[in-house]
C-alpha cells in the first residue's frame, strides 16, 4: 500500500480519478442549477404575463366603472332637476337637518318646535283668509267674493304637517 502512495503515476491516476470524479459531479450540479435557474426565469415570465393580463382587465373594469358613474352622477343631476325630486330632496335635507340639530343643540328642540307650531298656525290663517296680506287683497279687490272666489286655493291635506289644514279649511 505504500508503494501506491510513492510511486508518482499512480499518485498521479488517483488525483486525476479524484479530480474526474469532482468534475463530474459539478457538471451534474451545474446541469441541475442551470435547469433550475431555466424553470424559475420561465416561472418568472409566467407570472409576469398573468399579472400583466391581470392588470390590463383591472384598468378596463376601472374605466368601465368610471364612465358607468359619470353616466349616474348625470342621470342622478338631470332627475334632481325635476321640480317633484327638488322638493322631495329639499325636505329630506330639511329632515335630517331637523334631527341632528335635535340630537346635537339642547336648546334647539324648544325653539324649533314652537317655529314650527308658528309656523302651521300662519299657514293655516292664510288658508282660512285671515292672514294679513289676504285681508288687505280683499279690501282692495272688493268683499263681494268669498274665501273660495278669491283666487287663491288651499293646500292639499299632505302639504302640511298632520293633515290638521284640511280639518281647520273645511
Amino acid at each position: 500500500m505504500l508503494d501506491i502512495f510513492t510511486n508518482p503515476f499512480y499518485t498521479f491516476c488517483m488525483g486525476l480519478g479524484l479530480g474526474a470524479i469532482f468534475l463530474v459531479m459539478a457538471v451534474v450540479s451545474h446541469w441541475r442549477t442551470k435547469g433550475e435557474f431555466r424553470r424559475y426565469k420561465t416561472h418568472l415570465s409566467d407570472k409576469l404575463e398573468l399579472e400583466a393580463r391581470q392588470m390590463q382587465e383591472t384598468n378596463k373594469e376601472k374605466t368601465r366603472l368610471a364612465s358607468e358613474n359619470e353616466s349616474l352622477r348625470v342621470q342622478i343631476a338631470r332627475l334632481n332637476e325635476k321640480p317633484d325630486n327638488k322638493l322631495g330632496r329639499e325636505l329630506e335635507v330639511l329632515a335630517r337637518a331637523e334631527k341632528h340639530m335635535m340630537i346635537n343643540a339642547p336648546g334647539f328642540a324648544p325653539a324649533w318646535e314652537l317655529a314650527k307650531s308658528s309656523a302651521l298656525s300662519q299657514i293655516e290663517a292664510e288658508e282660512k283668509g285671515s292672514s294679513f296680506p289676504q285681508k288687505i287683497f280683499r279690501k282692495l279687490i272688493g268683499s263681494s267674493t268669498g274665501s273660495a272666489g278669491n283666487g287663491t286655493q288651499p293646500l292639499p291635506e299632505n302639504a302640511t304637517s298632520g293633515g290638521k289644514s284640511g280639518s281647520a279649511a273645511a
